[in-house]
């Protein structure tokens, strides 16, 4: 039977998650403040949760993912996007007659504070020291908190088509230093859109779901490692060295063990699965032989 899939900021991830679903033959319906923006066959609906918008006419539906994103690194801009957004929805659909089976929260990994290489997952402590981290941390809470039944997906860095700042900096000869050793955690868009996919056909077929998801790649890799081998593969000769400004020098290991042994399949494991494609899809040269 098909279902009805209110994606409450359908962007580059929402809108691909949208077109995906309507492939399966569900209705999908997307807000965000430019619905022009929004994939053909996706209903629109003009919609800015940041602005404090009456939200009582939102849609019923079977599955809510909310992958709203805040327009600004500011304080004020993530409590409305994320914690106070998040809380309005929530009441809203809680007194709702028609409850949705699922509520998806898009959230990230700047909920963890571990810099020291740390392993960390689902289970980890959450204790982050800036705005971003700690108002992810409550949104996630009020999530887990409803009587909704809700999933938290947090989403390591995010790269693919649309998304080659890396490859620029690395075309432009800067590269990361190798000391200090700094992790990075990366997931490649469509890698998002097949998580968020697969966790929805689970929840509509009943079957149980965890409050947690971390959904990063199979290979947390130095950053260094990661643009050296982008250096390589573009044959660019690197000429200068990147600092990172304080607040992204977050060095630890996501690990999606609960993604993979409940049957998740990646399919771009490392980053060099991931780059390879959007170096394809951009033009960039030819495949390493």
């Amino acid at each position: 039977m098909n279902s009805t899939i209110l994606i409450l900021g359908c962007g580059d991830v929402g809108g691909a998650l949208g077109k995906r679903l309507l492939d399966a033959g569900h209705r999908v319906i997307g807000a965000r403040r430019n619905v022009a923006m929004l994939p053909a066959g996706i209903e629109p609906l003009a919609l800015d949760v940041g602005a404090n918008e009456p939200l009582e006419s939102l849609p019923d539906a079977d599955i809510l993912v909310y992958a709203i994103s805040a327009d600004r690194f500011e304080e004020s801009a993530y409590r409305s996007a994320y914690r106070d957004g998040l809380d309005a929805v929530l009441k809203v659909f809680e007194n709702r007659e028609h409850k949705p089976k699922r509520v998806l929260f898009v959230s990230s990994t700047s909920v963890y504070a571990q810099q020291q290489g740390e392993t960390v997952d689902e289970r980890s402590p959450t204790e982050p020291s800036g705005f971003s981290g700690q108002l992810m941390v409550e949104a996630e809470r009020r999530l887990i908190e409803s009587p909704l039944p809700g999933s938290v997906v947090r989403f390591s860095g995010i790269y693919g088509p649309g998304r080659e700042r890396l490859i620029q900096q690395v075309l432009e000869g800067r590269v990361a230093p190798s000391a200090p050793v700094m992790y990075s955690n990366r997931i490649h868009r469509d890698d998002c859109v097949g998580v968020l996919d697969w966790l929805i056909a689970r929840a509509l077929s009943g079957q149980p779901l965890d409050d947690v998801y971390l959904g990063s790649d199979c290979e947390p890799t130095p950053i260094s490692e990661v643009m050296g081998w982008l250096a390589k593969r573009l044959k660019v000769e690197p000429s200068s060295v990147i600092q990172s400004p304080l607040r992204r020098r977050a060095s630890k290991r996501c690990s999606n063990a609960r993604l993979v042994e409940l049957g998740y399949r990646f399919t771009y494991p490392s980053f060099r699965d991931g780059y390879e494609q959007v170096i394809k899809e951009a033009g960039l040269g030819a495949t390493v032989r």
